[in-house]
């Protein structure tokens, strides 16, 4: 992976409290992954950045690298990498992605 590629990734986890790098966008998901992401966050109704990465290739292929995970969609947190779709959907369920926003401050309903 370039270091710009780099650079842009970090750049992006960044910039919002809460990042989603998915295939298509909220409002077209393009995977039923990403679609189930999507649809956690909205229900938790947490503000979130969302990045597709079907419109970069670079992106797509560097935040695999980037994050050491093999699939898209990727969540972030404050920064930290909390996982795909089903790591996502099992946090919450449970009520662990709820508790863990609220420890990092994030505002969600």
């Amino acid at each position: 992976m370039s270091d710009d590629v780099n650079a842009r990734i970090k750049n992006e986890i960044e910039s919002s409290d809460v990042v989603l790098f998915m295939k298509g966008t909220p409002q077209a998901p393009q995977c039923g992954f990403s679609m189930q992401v999507v649809q956690i966050l909205n229900q938790l109704g947490v503000p979130y950045k969302a990045i597709n990465v079907l419109a970069d290739g670079g992106i797509r292929e560097g935040i695999k690298a980037y994050s050491n995970w093999p699939t898209i969609p990727q969540l972030y947190v404050k920064n930290e990498f909390i996982g795909g779709c089903d790591i996502t959907r099992e946090l919450f369920q449970t009520g662990e992605l709820a508790a863990l926003l609220d420890k990092e401050g994030v505002p969600h309903a």
